[in-house]
Order: structure tokens, then sequence, then C-alpha cells
């Protein structure tokens, strides 16, 4: 069953500034919880942050969030969270692209700051619950334990993001839209029929903290600026320069800048990432072949799983279910694939699946690619 409540619950809901987070605060509200709103101040200079309605943590969403919380008829805070958001966050975003890996902000946002440092100081303060605006379904079972499900609409489930919350932020988490069988056009006429302003407001997207979108001038503003070093072939021959590796990902295609074609005329793709040695290798897309890897740092919405077992596992936000077999030996998560995937990187998450249930997510350290034969330069 889903996770309902026979008495009204204090709720605290943090509300970005975006239609999502105000309709599932209207939500909340009409099912009779005692509701306050809260904005988080995630910069210590707001303005530095994206605007033109296209982040989660700019002035103007501060102002969009106080004037939604006042049509719903709810008190409205905003708490300043700047130092701890800049330090879980963003530190840890320029750390991960320094080392060589691919760190995904949002999914560390919702772990260190909206259900860690928001829902512990929800908690303190006498609060039930912490309910935001994302798409997944938190479950009561008769035994008292919670489980998180994908939302009932699959275009818009949200649950890979959210796949680091344990079993006891699953108890004080409120998820309104998750059972929603709506479209995102209905979700808006329902927040326009509540008399949201919001509800024309474009979704936010990209990296909030990330101003003009250049994730690449962003990395080098903050790691000593351009670090020129060599983009290699398999056969580790030199075939052109790069500004500093914190400007690649695993699997990228676009932007190499290589001066002349691979031997046989096809496009070549980043396969690794070496900051040691600052060097970016590339090669032909079957390269990026991966059968397996190792991750560390699991999280479970529950008890976690003991011996071997057979999951779906889902790689990116937006990304699709692939079958695999895991097994958790000694904190390591080793997770092989049932047929191979391309584009995995390390710092990205994997995140399990039994059904439609979150088994746990972890962070990826190695991977293991396909064996083929590579030809010398």
């Amino acid at each position: 069953m889903t996770q309902t409540s026979q008495r009204p619950l204090r709720v605290l809901a943090a509300m970005s500034g975006g239609v999502d987070s105000a309709v599932a605060a209207a939500r909340a509200a009409e099912a009779g919880h005692d509701v306050t709103g809260v904005h988080l101040a995630l910069s210590a200079n707001p303005q530095s942050f994206r605007t033109g309605a296209r982040g989660c943590c700019t002035i103007e969403d501060s102002r969009d969030a106080r004037r939604a919380a006042d049509v719903i008829g709810i008190p409205f805070y905003v708490w300043d969270l700047a130092e701890r958001f800049r330090e879980d966050v963003v530190d840890d975003f320029v750390a991960e692209y320094e080392a060589g890996r691919t760190p995904n902000p949002c999914l560390r946002c919702n772990e260190k700051i909206k259900f860690a440092a928001l829902l512990d100081k929800a908690l303190a303060l006498g609060f039930d619950a912490v309910c935001t605006g994302h798409y997944a379904t938190v479950v009561l079972n008769e035994d008292g334990t919670r489980e998180m499900h994908r939302a009932s609409d699959m275009a818009k489930d949200q649950s890979y993001v959210l796949g680091v919350l344990d079993e006891k932020q699953l108890a004080h988490a409120m998820f309104p839209l998750g059972d929603t069988l709506t479209t995102k056009d209905e979700i808006r006429a329902e927040a326009e029929r509540r008399g949201l302003a919001v509800a024309k407001k474009p979704d936010s997207h990209d990296i909030c903290f990330i101003a003009d979108g250049d994730t690449q001038g962003f990395l080098a503003g903050r790691l000593g600026g351009p670090a020129e070093g060599d983009i290699l072939d398999e056969s580790g021959s030199k075939v052109g320069t790069h500004e500093g590796v914190f400007g690649f990902t695993i699997g990228q295609r676009k932007g190499l800048r290589i001066g002349h074609p691979a031997p046989d005329g096809k496009p070549r793709y980043v396969l690794d990432i070496s900051p040691v040695n600052n060097t970016v290798t590339v090669g032909p897309v079957e390269a990026l072949d991966v059968t397996a890897l190792t991750a560390i740092k699991p999280r479970w919405c529950g008890t976690a799983p003991s011996g071997p077992g057979t999951y779906t596992a889902q790689l990116r936000a937006h990304g699709g279910e692939t079958e695999v077999t895991a097994e958790l030996v000694d904190g390591t998560l080793t997770v092989t694939f049932a047929e191979p995937v391309r584009g995995v990187a390390p710092g990205q998450a994997v995140v399990l699946y039994d059904g439609t249930r979150v088994v746990g997510s972890a962070t990826i350290a190695t991977t293991v690619r396909k064996e083929r034969a590579v030809a010398s330069g």
C-alpha cells in the first residue's frame, strides 16, 4: 500500500520555486496536513546561479516559492544552507572531476541537503516529514517497514536520484506527485486551477550552480585554468591535445578537436581520462562496451541484500534499465551486466531495482570493458 497517515502530520514542504514542488505542497495541505513551506538558499550570492527560470536556486525562484506559499495559505521561510551546499555538493563536484570521475550533483544534493541537512533540521524542529515535488512513491508495508518505488508514470520517474535515501529517511519523506498518472501539462493545469503563478514556469535543467551553463569554464576557474595534455588513441599514439582532462566525460564524442580522422574513418569517443598523466584516450564506439563494474559507498532503501541477486540497473537519471546480477562483498558492490552497456563512467551512480522497488544506490568506482582486439599504431 502507498504510504498514508491516519493523522495530520507536521510537514515541511521544500519549495524550489517550480511548479512540481508548489503543487506537492498544495496537495499536502489539501490532504489536511499542517504544512510549512521552506525555500533553500543555496548560494551566498544567488545572482551567480542560473537565471531566467532555468535553475532552482535564484532570487527569482525564492520569490516564486513565497508567492506560491501565500496562495496555498501556508507559512513560508527561507533557510540558508549555502555553506553546506558548497561543501557537500559544489566542492564534491569539482573534486570528482579533478579525479577524472563524472559526478551527479542532483543526486548528491538529495542525499546531503534535502534529506540530510534539511530533514535533520526539520525533525529537530518537530516536523514529521519533508515533502518535495519528486516523482517517486513511498510504500508502507504491513510490518511497518518502508520501500521506495518508481513513480506511477515512468516518463516522470525520479527514483534514480533518490536511490541514496535509506529507510530512516524514507520514514520522513513525502512525495505527493508520485502516484500521479498525469502528464506534466496536467500538473501545470492543476497549478493554474489552484491559482499558482508558476503554472507556466519552465522546468529547471542543467546544473543550478553553473550560472552560464559552461561546465568546462566553471571547472577551469576552480582547478587552475587550462592544463594542456595529450589525446591518445588506444595504441598510445598522440592524436591531439586538450586544455584540461576535466573538460571530458567517458563516452563523449563532440568537442574532441582531433585534427585528423581515425584510420577507419569512424567517429572516436572518450574511453578513459587520466588526471595523473593528464591524458585522454579515445577510440571507436565499440570500445565503450562495459560488461561489469564495481561500486562503492552503497546506500540501501531498506535491508542490504545478502548474497548474489538478479536485478535491473539504471545508470543515468534519464536512462533505461538493464538486467544485472549484483553482489555486495566487504562493502563493495559488484555488478555484472547480462548484455554489454555503453557510456558508463566512474563517479556516476548505479541504482538497483527489484521490479519497481528501489533496492539501493552506489557510486561506480571501476568498470570492466568487453575484451576486443586492438590494432597497433
